[in-house]
């Protein structure tokens, strides 16, 4: 009966711990969430974004404004004139003093135009917005 008996065959307890069953459990969690999180999809405007290597994740945001390269106006995936802009921008202030607009800028518009916008946002009271971004990979400089 070698199941039954304490090592050493004296009186003294197991002090040891498994943790395969511990460890299986953890692994076979983590493949769930890998592969459910692939199927977690934004619905987005295809807009081309510069690479930063610094960046932070935001919270989610109440106002999606994107400048295309050519430097027409998108809100919420819907195309916009300023002025409209500026009336959706502070109605929504209005309702929610913590309103927060994520600016898309497409990497080929101009800088003052997402200069601009964000003067707008700040100009109407908004003070929660962020930079929209590409995340790039790290470039390692070579040592030679």
């Amino acid at each position: 009966m070698a199941g039954g008996k304490l090592r050493g065959g004296g009186d003294e307890p197991i002090t040891d711990i498994n943790i395969v069953p511990l460890v299986d459990i953890v692994l076979v969690v983590l493949i769930i969430f890998m592969v459910t999180a692939t199927y977690i999809v934004k619905p987005a405007i295809k807009i081309d974004l510069p690479d930063s290597t610094t960046g932070e994740n935001v919270e989610p945001t109440s106002l999606g404004i994107s400048v295309a390269a050519d430097g027409r106006l998108m809100l919420d995936g819907e195309e916009i004139s300023e002025p409209a802009l500026r009336e959706r921008v502070a109605a929504e202030f209005k309702k929610d003093k913590n309103v927060v607009c994520l600016i898309s800028g497409d990497k080929d518009a101009r800088h003052g135009d997402v200069t601009h916008i964000i003067d707008l946002v700040k100009g109407l009271g908004v003070t929660k917005f962020a930079i929209n971004i590409d995340p790039a990979e790290v470039a390692v400089p070579s040592a030679g």
